[in-house]
């Protein structure tokens, strides 16, 4: 028998629970920011209130939530490939909780195409709500590097961006990522450098829900 499996519920699993801890082990051992607890928190809340204020059910706001939650799982195998990976793990965690295989599905097909690298496609609200929540996730709480001086690009971007926010305009059919970049840190030229694939996937999933993406970067219009 299927149940309608909660997020709680998938925080207080006890597997969960240990992959996404081994999974930002994995990452803190191959040098890469945090992808942590913190990291697929904030994910899961901000895929939640995007579908909740684009006006998606309450279901499938909390079904992008899980997604967001578990987005990241299959860094416990490798970086490579970690999306396809993961829409793996969390499908199997799912079934085994008791979800319905179509809902599991779902999930898991927004895990799998959540990274643009990796060939990710944008293929229902969903999928579009996770990928634009974890790419806005921009913010230097994830730099685990203490030493400045030996920061590479994405420690200096990431440690750069003193603020981030996700603002869904329904009056202009807009979704804003706002930040505020410390310049003295890292350009806003380096920003473009290293992350103009993440916003243009952005764009897309944006696109997709009928939205249009825009960025701005010290209360200057970029996209």
């Amino acid at each position: 028998m299927t149940k309608l499996v909660t997020l709680d519920e998938v925080k207080t699993n006890e597997k969960v629970q240990t992959f996404i801890r081994r999974a930002d082990e994995q990452m803190e051992a191959i040098g890469y920011t945090e992808h942590g607890f913190r990291h697929v928190n904030l994910v899961a809340h901000n895929a939640r209130r995007l579908l909740t204020e684009l006006g998606f059910s309450e279901r499938e706001a909390e079904l992008a939530a899980i997604a967001g939650y578990l987005h990241d799982i299959g860094n416990m195998i490798s970086r490579i490939m970690h999306s396809k990976t993961g829409a793996v793990i969390a499908l199997n965690l799912l079934l085994e909780m008791g979800m319905d295989a179509d809902e599991a599905g779902a999930i898991a097909a927004a895990i799998g195409n959540h990274d643009e690298q990796e060939g990710g496609t944008i293929v229902s609200p969903i999928t579009a709500a996770v990928v634009i929540a974890d790419k806005a996730d921009v913010h230097r709480s994830r730099v685990r590097n203490p030493n400045m001086a030996a920061f590479d690009i994405h420690d200096r971007i990431n440690y750069a961006a003193q603020h981030a926010e996700l603002k869904v305009g329904n009056h202009d059919h807009t979704i804003t990522l706002d930040l505020t970049i410390d310049t003295s840190i890292g350009s806003v030229f380096e920003y473009f450098e290293i992350f103009m694939s993440r916003m243009l996937f952005s764009r897309k999933a944006a696109e997709f829900l009928g939205y249009r993406y825009r960025l701005t970067i010290n209360g200057v219009p970029m996209l």
